[in-house]
């Protein structure tokens, strides 16, 4: 009887993510492991788990992809801050990092430490680092860190040495430290070696508290509000154009000028990356706008992320390209 890989489609999913930075370009590659396994499903002979098979096969058709290619990013490593007045220009959408529907990245009926390690190693932060790992770094990384695989089966899978596979997760720990993103990976290890209580890394009721006056702000456009709940080096990100805003003085510039076009915006709450964020339709609700992905640290928002690129992003997230008066009346 030939295995059923398709259960293991949305892990599949998320670990290619990691590895890509794009949704598109996930399932692109699941596709791809479906097909390979498949090939050779007389090859599976059961020593390993089916989940670590296919994730064998995940990792190398991502590696493929990864030759050559520039890492996806976003706009805050491309350059200093700009200023409001900068003009703005674009890049393709195959330069950017995109978010991910929670939907898609955590399944519902996983344990609760599984969820855990998902929602956290999929936070947009985190996934930003990664991609400014070497592919094999990364993938040694993700797989021995976050999958908590051994060191001799990442080696085969990776066809390196275990001294080179633990030199590579060495050096992969050292760039993330560099990124400040080391705090995130400790959490996440001790997540994956169920060392730790699942709610780490979650967010406090507080926090979300947080996040839903955020979101009432913005539908309310009243932005001293928006601003008060920003910390005093907040940034901000509006891919694809290849542009980026640090501080509360130039955010608040922007929103009351040039982004003031937003004021009247019907909006949609959901979830990306393991954080509660909201759609944005302008126009109230017939323009379909950006995807507001934000980033919290303690009591305050550091980061906001606007995906503009809604033909791809609305119809991935279940979102109508525009709301309807009754469906705004349901969100």
């Amino acid at each position: 009887m030939a295995p059923d890989f398709e259960p293991h489609r949305p892990h599949l999913i998320t670990h290619c993510y990691r590895l890509l930075g794009s949704v598109t370009d996930a399932e692109d590659a699941v596709q791809e492991t479906m097909l390979r396994a498949w090939k050779a499903r007389d090859q599976f002979d059961g020593r390993a788990a089916l989940a670590t098979w296919l994730h064998r096969i995940a990792t190398n058709v991502c590696l493929d992809a990864l030759s050559g290619r520039s890492p996806r990013v976003r706009a805050l490593d491309t350059g200093p801050a700009r200023r409001t007045t900068d003009d703005l220009t674009t890049k393709p959408r195959t330069h950017w990092l995109e978010p991910v529907p929670d939907l898609a990245a955590i399944p519902s009926e996983d344990d609760p430490h599984e969820q855990a390690v998902l929602r956290e190693s999929i936070r947009l932060a985190f996934v930003a680092a990664l991609q400014h790992l070497p592919p094999r770094q990364r993938a040694a990384l993700i797989l021995m860190q976050v999958l908590n695989w051994s060191a001799v089966e990442t080696a085969e899978t990776l066809d390196m040495t275990v001294a080179a596979v633990n030199s590579a997760v060495q050096r992969a720990r050292a760039t993330l430290a560099e990124r400040r993103a080391d705090a995130h990976l400790d959490r996440l290890v001790a997540l994956a070696a169920r060392d730790a209580d699942p709610a780490l890394g979650a967010l406090t009721d507080s926090q979300r508290a947080l996040l839903d006056r955020f979101v009432a702000a913005f539908e309310a456009y009243d932005v001293p509000a928006m601003v008060a709940l920003m910390r005093d080096d907040v940034t901000m990100c509006m891919p694809p154009y290849d542009f980026w805003l640090a501080g509360t003085t130039d955010i608040a510039e922007w929103l009351t000028g040039r982004g003031a076009g937003c004021r009247g915006s019907a909006v949609q709450r959901l979830q990306a990356n393991g954080m509660p964020g909201f759609a944005q339709w302008r126009h109230a609700g017939a323009e379909p706008w950006s995807i507001c992905v934000p980033e919290v640290e303690g009591d305050r928002i550091v980061h906001l992320d606007f995906f503009l690129d809604t033909d791809v992003l609305f119809p991935r997230f279940g979102l109508p390209l525009q709301l309807t008066a009754s469906a705004a009346g349901d969100r």
